[in-house]
């Protein structure tokens, strides 16, 4: 089945969007809704056989669309969902995170109820290959998960067209914006749900003296975060953003009773200083307790691929993946369910950070009872 997408917005995930959708076999893009002139002209150089449109409904009259991408700002997803649901509701895959404020989950669990096609959440971390290669091996490895950290040491937020993301209430919060990622992957390694969160947080270094049509930005830059789960599980996050100098950026280790898995993941290649020579290659190291040995793995990704993006590959596969749930040969990987829980956990965290709570969650499986 050939994928014809629709794409509303088209800032810079969305254009790493179009690289990679780019590079499918089957798939094209054909039409944009993109409001911003400057990311028009640069989506257009990179999809220049799509059509700019003027608005979502114009989109969807385009008959010829098959399938939706959503790569808006965040605090505008479920209007647009909702919108979509309204008019013609599509298979789309929809950037994170779903939502932004606590009150919207009423209209979730409403969109949810009456969206009759595959809604698939951008979750890209699963996707690349040195996580990839953890999750498979994981449990062998490990002999059942007992902790399990993540760990991110990366540069600020990049600028974003109206500064959208130098605030809390635009994003959600940074522990939703760029964390709802690392709770994802939190309940997808350990299969399990949270039963108590806790965190601390703030803003230290970056965006302090910025401010945007008169608003001082308050968006956090640094965090950790506790997570218990339902299995006896455990689960840490540490979180910099002024830390743009580390040879990795995400570093991640399951440990249990058998041993030790860990993953790590440099930046993207564009960062990474030339005089320092070529970029770090991703490895897996896997740490038995008995015979004690460590054993590296490298992992290493198609240039093609670290070219288009940011994400170590990890939009290719993605769609490569919702390719095949649309045309009804595999299920949604990434679900509704999960991107809400991934929200709520950031929710949470940011949350139980500003008023230096521990929070309780319900040890449920149905995401739709979140709302209880």
């Amino acid at each position: 089945m050939k994928l014809l997408y629709g794409v509303i917005g088209c800032g810079m995930m969305g254009q790493e969007h179009l690289r990679n959708i780019a590079l499918l076999p089957d798939a094209d893009v054909i039409a944009i809704f993109e409001p911003d002139a400057t990311m028009r002209q640069r989506a257009a150089a990179i999809a220049p056989q799509a059509v700019f449109v003027a608005s979502i409904p114009e989109l969807l009259q385009i008959n010829a669309i098959n399938c939706l991408l959503i790569a808006s700002p965040n605090h505008v997803h479920l209007d647009q969902l909702e919108e979509v649901a309204s008019i013609r509701p599509l298979p789309v895959l929809v950037e994170k995170p779903l939502f932004t404020s606590m009150d919207e989950l009423p209209r979730l669990e409403a969109l949810r109820s009456r969206y009759p096609a595959p809604i698939w959440v951008a979750m890209e971390y699963r996707y690349m290959p040195p996580v990839a290669r953890l999750i498979s091996e994981a449990e062998e490895a490990t002999g059942g998960i007992r902790m399990l950290t993540i760990r991110e040491h990366r540069f600020p937020f990049l600028q974003k067209v109206g500064n959208w993301n130098r605030f809390n209430d635009q994003t959600g919060g940074t522990l939703v914006e760029k964390c709802c990622h690392f709770f994802d992957l939190m309940r997808h390694i350990l299969k399990s749900d949270p039963i108590r969160i806790t965190a601390s947080g703030g803003q230290a270094v970056n965006h302090l003296d910025e401010l945007h049509d008169g608003r001082r930005s308050d968006v956090w830059d640094h965090a950790y975060v506790l997570v218990d789960f339902d299995s006896g599980a455990r689960a840490m996050l540490e979180l910099c953003m002024f830390a743009e100098g580390a040879r990795y950026q995400e570093e991640i280790s399951a440990i249990g009773p058998r041993g030790k898995i860990e993953c790590k993941v440099p930046g993207p290649g564009r960062f990474w200083p030339q005089h320092l020579g070529a970029p770090p290659i991703a490895q897996v190291i896997i740490s038995p307790r008995d015979p004690k040995g460590p054993r590296k793995l490298e992992i290493p990704v198609d240039p093609l691929l670290l070219e288009a993006g940011d994400h170590n590959g990890s939009t290719f596969y993605q769609h490569q993946r919702f390719q095949r749930a649309v045309a009804g040969q595999a299920p949604v990987e990434v679900t509704l369910d999960d991107g809400l829980w991934a929200a709520f956990m950031g929710q949470t965290a940011q949350e139980a950070a500003a008023s230096n709570r521990v929070i309780e969650v319900p040890p449920i499986r149905q995401a739709e009872r979140i709302t209880a």
